[in-house]
């Protein structure tokens, strides 16, 4: 057998296995939205062929039954919010991380590197204690200051692994033009480093958007519900709708679909610098 045979067998076996771990994880979202289109009876019936007739009307009655507008805006303005956030404090204090020497710096190291380790939900009833008494629950800070609290460790952590790597020359010559720590931040360091803060974003904004336990402990006002607990109201104790639970669920999913499109191709920037600068 040649070598060109060889090379051919194994580039096809290269793509088939790719091919197919590639349907393996596009199928899930497929068998969601014709699930979307079926009703309960069918749902069960034939849970894995196409609908035997197209019921668009579940779209509507979840819209309306879960009142997602309402919840679609409530967790569109928590989880924006609380990413701008994390992308700002993580990137200003990466750029103090990765920039300055100073004394306590690997102790904030090893503070920030804590911080990933700690259980989210072991600090859900403190928390919750720590709400009642500054008057946060039930508003829309009860939910953004500890999703950025937990993200913040990881962003700093990618952003700074990434803005080591940016040469130093860079912020010489900026001195040179007259810039000073605020303008090397945002003129030179943010623009280079956008691949890691898009990275960053993405993680961030399908945890905020994704996120229950928080908002079912933190949130009890229904015009302050998020996606995920609109989606609750399918199911009691007894039993769940699952036509109409698939239905919202794939309305819910398309803003974070959109906003992966957006962002891919920082996002992939992001991913091949780190493992090379890294």
């Amino acid at each position: 057998m040649t070598f060109q045979i060889k090379q051919r067998i194994v580039k096809i076996l290269k793509y088939s296995f790719l091919g197919l771990f590639s349907l393996g994880m596009i199928y899930p979202l497929y068998w969601l939205m014709i699930s979307a289109f079926k009703t309960n009876e069918e749902f069960f019936q034939s849970p894995y062929s196409l609908p035997s007739s197209w019921t668009f009307d579940n779209i509507a009655r979840a819209w309306e039954m879960a009142n997602m507008g309402r919840a679609m805006l409530n967790s569109t303005l928590v989880s924006v919010t609380a990413t701008l956030l994390t992308l700002f404090l993580g990137a200003l204090t990466a750029y103090a991380l990765s920039r300055f020497t100073f004394r306590l710096k690997g102790f904030l190291m090893v503070f920030f590197l804590i911080g990933m380790l700690i259980p989210i939900h072991s600090t859900l009833v403190p928390l919750f204690t720590l709400m009642k008494e500054v008057g946060l629950l039930d508003t829309y800070w009860a939910l953004i200051l500890p999703y950025t609290a937990f993200e913040l460790p990881i962003a700093i952590f990618l952003i700074y692994a990434y803005m080591t790597a940016i040469p130093r020359e860079v912020e010489e010559a900026a001195v040179m033009d007259g810039a000073g720590y605020w303008g090397i931040f945002f003129r030179m360091m943010l623009p280079m480093s956008i691949p890691a803060l898009a990275t960053v974003a993405i993680l961030a904004f399908l945890r905020y958007w994704n996120e229950f336990v928080f908002a079912l402990v933190f949130i009890n006002d229904s015009a302050l519900k998020t996606l995920p607990l609109s989606l609750s109201i399918f199911s009691d104790g007894y039993s769940t709708n699952y036509g109409l639970t698939m239905a919202a669920m794939a309305i819910a999913v398309i803003p974070t679909i959109i906003m992966y499109l957006f962002f891919q191709e920082q996002i992939m920037k992001g991913m091949t610098a780190g493992a090379v600068k890294g």
